[in-house]
């Protein structure tokens, strides 16, 4: 097993990781170190480069590349990057292998299939958005990654919920997942460029914000009540609000942590 490391300065390590979301849909590992962070993906030999240490340009960034060779046993290490994401006294988003807490909303998203547990910003922020919801009416999470969005708006009362992706790992994932925790979540592939989306009260997209301010212009007729956006790094937040303001919409709340941000719209 190979693990292909990329080590990028911490004032540039949200840019870097922007960029390569695109390039590696089915997630990194991150490593926080002292004025670092890394970003890793795992595979076996073939599937991954097998590059001498050197320096590459992403994103404008310049970072450090090395490709090491991974000892037995690097699956029980690799469970150590995975803990659970606790919301206090609401929710605990847990891997298998962890037990069972006191909070309310307990699931179990199961990392190895895609996209972690919804540690990440970009997730955890649009969680603890639903929590502020109404919980009645259709849902639809578009680029679903693991399910976990999808899966809280099931258990809090949407419905029927509805997700989608464009990597059809994180459509079997959403599945697998929804099964495990007992809610119906019906999951389609979705192309942006070529198909239409399910229309719903509530959309809740979290993909880079790039492609939020495309899906502004591609929404046709339809028009959720409430849409909450994310994946959006804190400087192009105005810029995804300004995209859908011409569509009737008004911000009415942004939440920013780590560097991203989320943002919640109404129509009217």
């Amino acid at each position: 097993m190979l693990r292909l490391a990329i080590r990028v300065p911490s004032e540039s390590a949200e840019l870097v990781l922007a960029e390569l979301m695109l390039i590696v849909p089915s997630g990194v590992e991150q490593v926080d170190g002292d004025g670092y962070v890394e970003y890793a993906v795992y595979g076996a030999p073939g599937e991954l480069p097998t590059l001498p240490d050197l320096e590459a340009v992403i994103g404008g960034v310049t970072v450090e590349v090395a490709t090491t060779e991974v000892e037995d046993g690097w699956e029980d290490r690799w469970r150590e990057f995975h803990k659970p994401l606790v919301v206090p006294g609401k929710l605990r988003v847990r891997p298998p292998w962890e037990p069972k807490a006191d909070e309310p909303y307990d699931l179990v998203i199961d990392p190895a299939r895609a996209f972690g547990t919804g540690a990440h910003p970009t997730t955890n922020l649009c969680l603890e958005m639903l929590f502020d919801l109404e919980p009645t009416g259709s849902l639809f999470d578009l680029g679903c990654g693991s399910g976990v969005i999808a899966i809280l708006a099931a258990r809090l009362g949407f419905g029927p919920v509805s997700a989608g992706d464009y990597d059809d790992l994180a459509v079997e994932a959403t599945v697998a997942n929804a099964a495990v925790n007992g809610v119906t979540v019906e999951v389609s592939r979705v192309d942006l460029r070529t198909d239409a989306l399910p229309e719903s009260e509530t959309l809740v997209a979290n993909i880079l914000a790039p492609v939020l301010i495309t899906l502004s212009g591609k929404m046709g007729s339809w028009r959720p009540q409430t849409v909450i956006l994310s994946g959006i790094l804190d400087e192009q937040a105005d810029g995804v609000t300004a995209a859908w303001v011409p569509l009737g919409y008004s911000e009415t709340d942004r939440t920013s942590r780590g560097g991203w941000s989320a943002i919640r719209l109404i129509k009217g």
